[in-house]
Parts: C-alpha cells; sequence; structure tokens
C-alpha cells in the first residue's frame, strides 16, 4: 500500500508523504503539533481510549482510501479495446476488434443522429454487453476492474461535450482552487497558474483569475475546461464533441492533451481534425461501419487544409480587430 512503514516512520516523515494524514490524526482527537519527531507507538492514548494497533490500522486504511480517490493507487490505462456489437438494425459490427493507445488520437465521424454518442457513451461506461449496441470493453486487454465502472472516485474518462455553461457564482481562480483543493494537489497556485496559462494560450481572447465563470465565452469556456481535465483530471481518456465549435486552436488543444499522456477520442466534422487522427471510425446506423488508417496521401492532403485553416484564421483575426479583409490576407501564408 505505501513505501514506509507506518508503525516505524516518523510522524513528520508521514505528513511529509501523505499531508492528509493530519486530518485523520484530527478525526481521531489527536494534535500532532510538537510531535514530528514521535513515531505511532510513542504517542500517548490512554486518556483517548485509543488502541494503537486500531490507530495503526485504521491510518493505512485511510491512506490507501485518499490515494486511491486522488488516483495516485490507480492502474496504469495504456489501452481500451472495443469488442463489435450491432447496429441499429440488429446486424453485427464487421471489425474483430479496435484497440486504442495512450498517445493516439482517435477520430469519429458519421452523420448527426448515426451514433457517434453511442459509441461514446459506451465507453465511457465501460460497456460489457449490456448496453443497446451489445458492445464490450477491455481495459490493457483484459475485463475491466468493476470500480471503472461503479466507483465515484475512479473515472476512466473525461467528456467534454459542446457545451460548457457555468452556473456557480465563482471567478476563475475560486473554480480552479476548488478543482485543486478537492483533489488536495499540492503547490495549488503554480498548477492554478498553469491551467490559466495553457487555457490562454488555447482561447481566441485571453482572460485572468479574477474573470467570473459566468461571463467566460464559449471559446473561454471549453480552453478552460480541456487546460483544467488535462492538468487535474486523473482520467486517463479525453472524450470531445465536436471541438471545431469550441473557438479555440483546435491542433494545439490536442497535442496539449496528448502531451499529458491522455487517449483521446474526438466526434468530429472537420476534416482537418479527423486527418489529424492516427485512425477514423466511421459510424452508420448506429454501428461501427468501417475503421481507417490515415494513408500517406490523406497525410499530404492534410498540409494543404492546414494552409487554408491558416488563412482562414488569419481572415477571422482580422475580422474581430476590425480590419478590411483584402484577397492578399487570405493568399498570404504568413
Amino acid at each position: 500500500m505505501t513505501d514506509l512503514r507506518l508503525s516505524e516512520s516518523k510522524i513528520g516523515v508521514i505528513l511529509e508523504k501523505y499531508s492528509f494524514a493530519e486530518t485523520y490524526f484530527q478525526q481521531n482527537g489527536i494534535s500532532v503539533s510538537g510531535l514530528e519527531h514521535a513515531t505511532l507507538d510513542q504517542l500517548d492514548l490512554e486518556d483517548k481510549a485509543i488502541d494503537p494497533s486500531d490507530l495503526l490500522t485504521g491510518l493505512e486504511v485511510y491512506i490507501s482510501q485518499m490515494l486511491e480517490f486522488l488516483g495516485e493507487n490507480k492502474e496504469t490505462v495504456s489501452s481500451i479495446t472495443v469488442l463489435p456489437g450491432t447496429d441499429k438494425s440488429g446486424n453485427r459490427e464487421t471489425f474483430e476488434d479496435l484497440t486504442i493507445r495512450t498517445g493516439e488520437i482517435i477520430a469519429i465521424v458519421g452523420p448527426t443522429g448515426s451514433g457517434k454518442s453511442r459509441l461514446l457513451g459506451d465507453i465511457e461506461w465501460v460497456a460489457q454487453n449490456d448496453t443497446p449496441t451489445k458492445r464490450t470493453i477491455l481495459i490493457n486487454g483484459s475485463a475491466p476492474d468493476p470500480k471503472w465502472r461503479f466507483s465515484s472516485s475512479d473515472k476512466l474518462v473525461a467528456q467534454l461535450s459542446q457545451n460548457m455553461n457555468f452556473v456557480m457564482d465563482l471567478t476563475v481562480e475560486e473554480f480552479l482552487d476548488l478543482h485543486a483543493e478537492s483533489r488536495m494537489v499540492p503547490e495549488k497556485e503554480s498548477v492554478i497558474n498553469r491551467i490559466i496559462e495553457c487555457a490562454n494560450d488555447l482561447a481566441g481572447e485571453k482572460f485572468d483569475l479574477s474573470t467570473p465563470v459566468t461571463s467566460l465565452s464559449g471559446g473561454q469556456s471549453r480552453a478552460l475546461m480541456i487546460s483544467d481535465t488535462a492538468i487535474l483530471s486523473s482520467s486517463p481518456i479525453i472524450l470531445i464533441d465536436e471541438i471545431e465549435n469550441a473557438g479555440i486552436d483546435r491542433k494545439k488543444a490536442l497535442s496539449f492533451l496528448l502531451s499529458q499522456e491522455k487517449i483521446v477520442l474526438m466526434a468530429t466534422h472537420d476534416p482537418m481534425l479527423a486527418l489529424l487522427g492516427n485512425k477514423r471510425i466511421v459510424i452508420k446506423n448506429g454501428g461501427i461501419s468501417r475503421i481507417i488508417e490515415t494513408s500517406d496521401e490523406e497525410k499530404s492532403l492534410l498540409k494543404e487544409i492546414e494552409a487554408a485553416d491558416r488563412r482562414t484564421q488569419k481572415l477571422r483575426t482580422g475580422l474581430r480587430q476590425g480590419d478590411v479583409l483584402t484577397k492578399m490576407m487570405f493568399t498570404e501564408e504568413k
């Protein structure tokens, strides 16, 4: 459970490694102030009617549960595998299996209403032949631990939906502080500053920590949540629904998520994003109809699409700044 022998370790050493353990001592009516050099068996517990062995056992359980909650005892997820189910007509999906590994981007494409969200839902809930599609999801090639499905603290997936609406009357700093506090993040201030810096790198218009979250634009909200999810969330898989509608630097956002060793799945209608993926899953009639590896020809085409996108972004920036648009602005690369 821990690399410390708690019964022999000084309390100061325990608190240095597990700062949250102080709460356990407080809950048992024990003030550890001035006892940093004492061990558990040196505590005077008679007047508190606490058995030393019970205190030690309880501390071990408390630390284990807290590490589980904080994601530090979690199984490392290096891959997920989708086994075939059926489409809306009951026909079996034709692929054998689909394995997605850490560091990969997988695009999910298909007409509106085709079943893209259903696939995202199957992955999020770790389907075990018990959803309408009858698909099965494996973790690291094996049947998943039930915790991935039923634990409130072990979340396999963090999902970023199309609409990010805040209703809390908080500033950005207060919002991030609450999230960091709930995860007992050390050096909260530096983590919060890192999140806001990343969010402003993604957003079209910058904002600061004093900005009320309810006044953020759609793009700013999505940029904040992508940064928050990448840095603070322990979920190994990120599901993104139509990031092209977010008003942020999409390519930069995907690169950042991958740098955090996440598996990225995105439902998209954007050809640039679809070709940025290692593979794309084509959904029709509620089922997976094809799995396409991005070809060399498509990668070459992607360069042209990216160049056109940069020109479009330049025009968009010009409009925001009140410029008069010209043909030269669109044809120039820089």
